[in-house]
């Protein structure tokens, strides 16, 4: 028994993986932080407050108070340098081959970090494990935060132009994500719709809590390049929702995170997760970790756990591993390659993974 449980272990881990919902100082691990915390043993921070073990869970609110604290220990460029080498190193080592990092600009008066020199730091740590010969190709999307409002987010939008035209696809697009009960859409559809004009994606926190259906259809209307959770798009019902025809309409991907929306509490379980409903109807769905140290999980769980929840087949996991790769912000050529590795290590060995697994 123990034997086959390995076995199913490491077919996840070994399964090539896009990530495209991370956020990077919500994907910490409890051992980046202990080297953060040793650095400022001031703060008194403990890991159970940035950390959501498994079977526990927090409110929307107590989640957002959690980056909060994580906040306060990374507050110097080399944190956020240090920060972004070790996520990528641990993405890389759950299987993830391609990964999409999203985090806001933040500055710090007292440590002289700008927003400009907070995007710089995560580029040259991507830039590093580049260097190093990781296998895992990162780019990056800087974040507008609902709770900074639309001249920040402006602002946001300019800093990603820059950085747009002057680093070679390493940003690609914004995300808008945040408190959801904060501020409303429409505050934010200028700036969205200017990123959009100069040629950047937009992956938008859409439909995180109930009772958003006029925002929810006004950013529809953009529409997004992709929607974060979408929690609520369903919640009227069936294809008989206009929201949900608007998605299909568009055919926008939806990135889905399991365990953060049980663990958050906006999905009651698993098996009652909207990626069921999406996933039945094929529509493009990507499996995603949301905050991986918050959470305290990984690709491979999230992976693991859609198929425990709904019954599906080792193939079936692969495919929508395969899949997720037509839903990537990076060019075509780039989407080509990783199709074509995706083929190669499955012709190397891993369809008799599949095969053994689904034994």
């Amino acid at each position: 028994m123990e034997g086959v449980v390995d076995s199913v272990a490491r077919f996840y881990k070994e399964l090539p993986k896009v990530e495209l919902h991370a956020h990077l100082n919500g994907s910490i691990s409890s051992v980046t932080m202990k080297k953060l915390m040793a650095q400022k043993p001031d703060l008194e921070i403990q890991n159970e407050m940035t950390m959501i073990d498994k079977g526990q869970k927090r409110t929307l609110e107590e989640c957002f108070q959690m980056f909060r604290m994580i906040h306060q220990i990374t507050t110097r460029p080399e944190d956020i340098f240090l920060v972004t080498k070790d996520v990528i190193k641990e993405f890389a080592a759950d299987g993830v081959k391609y990964l999409e990092l999203r985090s806001t600009p933040r500055e710090e008066k007292a440590t002289g970090m700008t927003k400009r020199k907070y995007v710089e730091a995560v580029l040259e740590g991507i830039k590093t494990c580049k260097e190093e010969g990781l296998d895992i190709d990162v780019r990056f999307l800087l974040s507008i935060d609902r709770r900074g409002g639309p001249v920040v987010a402006k602002d946001t939008v300019k800093l990603a132009e820059e950085f747009f035209l002057s680093h070679d696809e390493m940003v690609l697009g914004l995300d808008l994500s945040g408190d959801p009960t904060v501020g409303h859409g429409k505050d934010f559809l200028e700036p969205l719709n200017e990123a959009r004009r100069s040629g950047l994606k937009l992956a938008l926190h859409i439909s995180e809590i109930p009772n958003q259906e006029e925002e929810t259809r006004l950013l529809l209307g953009l529409p997004p390049d992709r929607i974060g959770h979408g929690s609520f798009l369903t919640s009227n019902a069936g294809d008989s929702c206009d929201l949900v025809q608007l998605v299909r309409q568009h055919h926008i991907p939806l990135e889905l995170c399991l365990t953060s929306n049980v663990k958050g509490q906006t999905t009651p379980s698993y098996s009652q997760h909207h990626f069921g409903y999406w996933y039945t109807m094929g529509h493009p769905v990507v499996l995603c970790t949301d905050d991986k140290g918050v959470f305290a999980t990984d690709l491979s769980e999230e992976y693991h756990l859609a198929a425990d929840a709904f019954n599906l087949t080792p193939q079936q996991v692969w495919n929508l591993s395969y899949d997720s790769i037509n839903c990537i912000f990076a060019s075509s050529s780039v989407k080509s390659n990783l199709q074509v590795k995706w083929k190669e290590l499955k012709a190397t060995g891993f369809s008799t993974r599949i095969s053994a697994v689904g034994c």
